[in-house]
């Protein structure tokens, strides 16, 4: 069973106070691990990763057969049935046009004394995108970092997707060529962390990292940060839904289990005014419990982690929805919109009793790479921003530092900094004719 708390009840900030910093995740420390194999990849190259992938994914490999071919691609992808390449294809197309709406304007203006200021936004040249491999992967996921990636004009974008014992997944592939993804490595763990970050013979450097790994994998995020960029270090999903009692009960139940089935760590909570209603839906999980083909990994969730809390109000279930900071809302409510305007921490929020949180795993549009672990009181959902850099521009006119510049100076003598101040006094000195 799942926690159940209420807020009237005397101990309710104790105990919700403990279910924010409850550990749902038992990672194994394996940065010394990853250190080694880093370093081992950085010395050795190709040999390294050819090595590693024998020992962790039983796959032998050469220099020559580290990526996919076309032909190959070409063979698996010819599996895909036709209603599972139009649903990615339908997928794709809505991914592709909500992203583009993200694209920022370069701007640059004018000021009265003729300084020109302005930005301008460039891509990274080239990002590498991690795909857990086997069939436990998620062509999905192919989708929400690749098309980002390729909206915002990335120029290279490689796969890294490791296929233990040669199984491959032909919808991730299929993925990959929709999404435009020019070259995709048939390898996984730190080792293709370190392959992307550093380079090797055989697999170019990339600027930017992004996507989900075990715990070797975002070590080795964690550990390469600085030399190349990455996204986030993502942990289990979650799930907040929160519901005034209308909704049926066996809907918020599935989307509740929806995330469960993700992980046995993962986290699904409601939150209610209906006390009623909360046990209902809580009846309705255990129900679907029964048959629900990953039961086993959904109950250990719900049991260990799931949490039932019931409010005064809606207003009380928005505020300590934003001290979790869920990685997916769902507003179950009868005007989801208003409730909404009240959110202010959230990876995402699904408006509405008929806006199940799988849509936007899959077709909606937005991304689903999301802040978890309270993140999303800081951070954001991948987006064409991701793989964006901003450059600042500035112009001056004669007239413009004869305004400014002065102020520059007095400022770089109160820092003493000498050749800063110099800097502007000479231009000046020129404009005032004195050298």
């Amino acid at each position: 069973m799942p926690h159940f708390l209420t807020t009237q009840d005397a101990g309710f900030e104790a105990a919700f106070t403990a279910l924010l910093g409850m550990k749902r995740e038992d990672s194994p420390d394996v940065d010394a691990t990853v250190a080694a194999i880093i370093a081992d990849v950085r010395a050795r190259g190709d040999a390294a990763v050819i090595e590693l992938t024998a020992k962790f994914d039983r796959l032998e490999l050469t220099p020559e057969t580290l990526a996919f071919t076309a032909a190959e691609i070409a063979a698996e992808v010819a599996k895909v049935s036709a209603e599972d390449r139009a649903a990615l294809e339908l997928a794709a197309t809505r991914i592709r046009a909500y992203h583009a709406r993200q694209m920022p304007e370069d701007q640059m203006w004018q000021e009265d004394n003729g300084a020109q200021l302005g930005w301008r936004w460039t891509p990274v040249s080239a990002a590498g995108l991690y795909v857990p491999g086997g069939l436990a992967s998620y062509p999905s996921s192919v989708l929400m970092n690749a098309i980002p990636a390729k909206v915002a004009g990335v120029a290279r974008l490689a796969i890294a997707c490791p296929t233990p014992g040669g199984v491959v997944n032909p919808l991730v592939l299929l993925a990959a060529q929709i999404a435009g993804v020019d070259v995709i490595y048939r390898i996984g763990g730190a080792q293709a962390i370190a392959a992307l970050a550093y380079g090797t013979d055989s697999i170019a450097a990339v600027d930017k990292i992004t996507g989900p790994g075990n715990a070797f994998v975002a070590a080795a995020k964690r550990r390469v940060f600085g030399k190349v960029g990455i996204d986030m270090i993502a942990g289990p999903s979650e799930i907040l839904v929160i519901a005034d009692g209308d909704t049926d009960p066996d809907w918020v139940a599935l989307d509740l289990l929806s995330q469960a089935e993700h992980d046995e760590s993962a986290q699904s909570i409601l939150i209610t005014p209906d006390a009623a209603y909360a046990r209902t839906v809580t009846a309705a999980v255990e129900k679907r419990l029964e048959t629900l083909e990953r039961r086993a990994i959904a109950g250990a969730s719900w049991r260990d982690f799931g949490a039932v809390i019931v409010t005064r109000d809606l207003e009380e279930a928005a505020a300590l929805s934003n001290r979790v900071a869920p990685e997916h809302l769902e507003l179950c409510v009868a005007d989801p919109d208003a409730l909404s305007a009240r959110i202010t921490h959230a990876g995402a929020i699904f408006l509405g009793g008929w806006t199940p949180e799988a849509i936007g795993d899959y077709v909606g549009g937005p991304n689903h790479v999301l802040p978890t672990a309270r993140s999303a009181r800081f951070s954001s959902g991948l987006s064409v921003m991701d793989f964006l850099k901003r450059t600042t521009l500035a112009k001056m006119t004669p007239e413009a530092l004869a305004a400014i510049g002065p102020a520059a100076e007095r400022l770089a003598i109160s820092e003493s900094l000498e050749a800063h101040g110099l800097s502007v006094r000479a231009r000046l000195n020129r404009l005032n004719g004195t050298h």
